[in-house]
């Protein structure tokens, strides 16, 4: 029996299906006879604007006369002009703001051969299947990969940056950072969502009288202001540095533990490219801070012994960057990229209650550690 129905246009025939389970069980097509399988959505809590779905598919080969069960992860990506998302922004726009969004990236990272070049203690899911679903969208059918859940003490975010180090730093892995064909840099965010959707939010005085943000950010407005008003003189000192490779998104969430201990899986490689020493260490730091996940109390503390092992993973890799030069590369980064939007915009128009106040507080905590960060490495 096949029921993958819950997949509607990410579903492929029979004939493919069987053709990827025989790739993941590492054996000849003309082995394996499908004998059922079933799709069903995987839950999954925080919003993305270039994913259609997520799906578990399960189900039973037939392999020399032996059933054989088998698991595949499966992700539609699409252009972000399908988000529900993209409708908010003004018409005049919608044309260029489609094309800032990588979304062909993931894709061409999973037809590479990146897995292959990973420095030892980082992997990736092995794909056995990116099938385009049309001009703006495609499937990506990934093995199970296993994980634990485990807690991220001080220690696992010193391997972690470490390895983040290494990956940026790898001659291999940065052969390959434009895999995606999708030209980007720095500049492009700061016109795009600073400029247009940032900036002028923070720009109103509405704003800063609104309760939520009065009682936990009045105190940054001027040290906002100021970034704001010389942003362009900002993202050209960060662009002046080193360029390596960056996940540009590694934050716990895409840094999965397996069975060894100090192992990590990256997924969601959607923003991998060309990125300035250090960028990466932005969302290890507040990705899951950011999410309320962790209180932002140990910030300066973590935030010194990730650049620490970054660096260290950098020169495990034969590039020799002095530590202060990355420690500034990546005090803007996180002040472009996370300080200077950390006020909880999308929270203003609810009810103020314990939990919304306590989200607030720790997004200016954010706020406050890069802003001290920057002031620190001037």
């Amino acid at each position: 029996m096949h029921d993958r129905s819950a997949l509607g246009p990410a579903d492929v025939s029979d004939e493919v299906l069987t053709a990827m389970v025989a790739a993941l069980l590492a054996i000849d097509d003309s082995a394996v006879a499908l004998v059922d399988s079933t799709a069903e959505p995987v839950p999954y809590e925080i919003p993305a604007i270039t994913t259609g779905g997520r799906w578990w598919v399960r189900g039973t080969a037939d392999v020399a006369d032996e059933p054989r069960p088998f698991a595949l992860f499966v992700k539609q990506v699409h252009e972000w002009s399908r988000s529900p998302l993209f409708a908010e922004l003004p018409p005049e726009i919608q044309p260029w703001a489609a094309e800032q969004v990588p979304w062909r990236t993931e894709g061409a990272v999973y037809r590479s051969d990146l897995v292959d070049h990973l420095p030892a203690g980082l992997t990736m899911p092995r794909a056995v299947g990116v099938h385009d679903i049309d001009d703006l969208s495609y499937a990506v059918w990934l093995e199970v990969v296993p994980i634990r859940e485990v807690e991220w003490d001080l220690e696992r975010y010193r391997r972690a940056a470490h390895l983040l180090g290494r990956f940026a730093g790898n001659d291999a892995v940065r052969e390959r950072s434009n895999v995606g064909g999708h030209e980007w840099d720095i500049t492009r965010y700061v016109e795009g969502r600073l400029k247009f959707q940032v900036l002028p939010m923070l720009a109103s005085d509405d704003l800063w009288h609104h309760p939520l943000i009065a009682d936990t950010f009045a105190d940054l407005r001027p040290r906002l202001d100021r970034v704001a008003a010389t942003i362009d003189a900002v993202a050209a000192e960060l662009m002046a540095f080193p360029v390596l490779a960056g996940h540009g998104d590694a934050c716990p969430n895409n840094l999965l533990v397996g069975p060894g201990d100090h192992d990590f899986t990256m997924i969601d490689f959607g923003f991998f490219t060309a990125l300035p020493v250090g960028f990466d260490l932005g969302q290890l730091l507040v990705g899951d801070v950011q999410l309320g996940r962790r209180t932002a109390d140990d910030l300066a503390e973590r935030d010194a012994a990730c650049l620490s092992s970054y660096v260290d993973g950098l020169a495990a890799e034969g590039v020799d960057i002095d530590e202060r030069a990355v420690r500034r590369a990546h005090a803007l980064q996180l002040l472009l990229f996370t300080g200077l939007s950390a006020l909880p915009f999308e929270l203003l128009g609810g009810e103020p209650t314990d939990e919304v106040r306590a989200m607030a507080a720790t997004r200016a905590a954010i706020a406050r550690h890069s802003l001290e960060l920057v002031d620190q490495t001037g």
